[in-house]
């Protein structure tokens, strides 16, 4: 037991090094987007909204996942680099930046991923925007500052992504439900 132990603490080690982060975040994000779906998606099943359990919606969800890896692994180093302390101050200010900068880009990543890989047209990626932005972006204001003020005031740069993505993890199913359920023009066009 001891000696996996020390394997798992090397490799973590490894993983969370300047060399290998950027993987690290990008793994991480991957698998829990995915993982954020999966459970939507069982939940659907569950309550027979959905018959089965459709893996390319789990791919996409993921690799959606991988586009907002990059930004976050990117971004926090960023906000890091520009406000760098931890005083009380400095992490409210990261907090309203993140909330009115990070969170908006974020969720038009999500939509403009999914809109390329479901082979959408441009307007149709824009309507589903339009339809379901404010759904999401009014759920950031909930889950987010506090999540980040712990983020910001208790963690090394480093670990940023992977508490941003476990945090995640239940708002990655709200997401998944919302992205995948129908849009009003859809709704009015059944």
């Amino acid at each position: 037991m001891i000696r996996v132990f020390r394997k798992f603490r090397v490799l973590t080690r490894k993983a969370f090094s300047k060399k290998y982060l950027l993987y690290t975040n990008v793994g991480i994000s991957i698998s829990l987007s995915g993982v954020g779906d999966i459970i939507e998606q069982h939940y659907e099943i569950y309550t027979s909204n959905l018959e089965c359990w459709d893996r390319t919606r789990t791919r996409y969800m993921s690799l959606s996942g991988m586009t907002v890896g990059i930004f976050c692994h990117n971004w926090y180093n960023f906000m890091d680099r520009r406000y760098p302390g931890r005083a009380l101050q400095t992490v409210l200010k990261k907090v309203l930046i993140d909330q009115t900068v990070a969170s908006p880009v974020v969720i038009l990543l999500f939509f403009a991923t999914l809109g390329i890989l479901r082979k959408a047209s441009l307007q149709e990626t824009i309507n589903e925007m339009k339809d379901k932005f404010a759904r999401l972006y009014a759920a950031e204001w909930v889950v987010w500052p506090p999540a980040q003020l712990c983020n910001f005031y208790l963690l090394p740069t480093k670990y940023r992504v992977l508490y941003d993505n476990t945090i995640s993890l239940g708002y990655d199913v709200y997401t998944s439900y919302v992205l995948n359920g129908k849009t009003e023009s859809q709704s009015f066009n059944s």
